[in-house]
């Protein structure tokens, strides 16, 4: 839609901006809040900037190890910014490994730091809606719907305000509950099940969502577990209270 934004001689890719700026602000937020958790400011900014760097050495180490000869041949793409270059799963994996070494070390409490972690997850989660509307990624299905915008030749969903709209709300609601004295992981697992839910019902909007062969949507499938699997830890954490 608005892929990059000219000032100047300065050309910005506004999707990259919009999810740099959100972790920022993220990580600035939940430095204030988190001692209300019991969590070090100090603490969880080290903790979060030890998941960055782990996250982005795995997620490299995971394209060297799956195509090592590319990078024998061309040993500079190591360091390239290409994020095309970068295995996600791979990331995610060596994050959390980085993050767990980390909090163990510093004596940090798992569920406590997860409800400290809720509101960077919270503000990524609008920061990547408003990336998909300056791609154009997420885009709807086709409707006839007076509010259907045009987009890829077709009239579509404007799925990614439908993004931009639950996540805003997620985030309100967060920090509504981001509270002292409450049991911990409580918030957390409240913040995935309703971004869970959320995305089960906004892929239905979606025209580029895997399917399987009998039709049903990936994503669905997955947020439906996901909610499912945090509900009922909900629900451990309530009987335990």
């Amino acid at each position: 839609m608005f892929p990059t934004l000219q000032i100047g001689s300065f050309s910005i890719p506004v999707a990259q901006f919009s999810l740099l700026l959100a972790f920022w602000f993220g990580i600035s937020l939940a430095e204030k809040l988190a001692p209300r958790h019991n969590v070090p400011a100090d603490k969880l900014y080290n903790l979060v900037f030890t998941g960055l760097i782990t996250g982005l050495v795995g997620a490299r180490l995971g394209v060297v190890f799956q195509y090592p000869q590319a990078f024998i041949q061309s040993p500079l793409s190591l360091i390239s910014l290409n994020t095309s270059l970068f295995d996600t799963f791979s990331g995610i994996a060596a994050a959390m490994v980085g993050m767990l070494v980390y909090g163990q070390r510093a004596r940090l409490t798992l569920r406590e730091s997860l409800d400290a972690l809720t509101p960077i997850l919270a503000v990524l989660m609008v920061g990547i809606a408003f990336a998909h509307i300056a791609s154009g990624q997420a885009f709807g299905m086709e409707t006839s719907l007076p509010w259907g915008i045009d987009l890829l030749g077709a009239k579509r969903h404007p799925s990614q305000f439908y993004e931009l709209a639950t996540a805003t709300i997620i985030l309100w609601w967060v920090l509504q509950h981001f509270k002292p004295n409450q049991q911990p992981a409580r918030l957390f697992l409240e913040f995935v099940t309703l971004s869970a839910a959320a995305r089960l019902l906004l892929d239905a909007f979606r025209g580029d969502s895997a399917t399987l062969s009998d039709g049903f949507r990936i994503a669905q499938i997955t947020a439906l577990g996901v909610m499912a699997t945090s509900l009922a830890l909900l629900d451990i954490i309530h009987r335990k209270s």
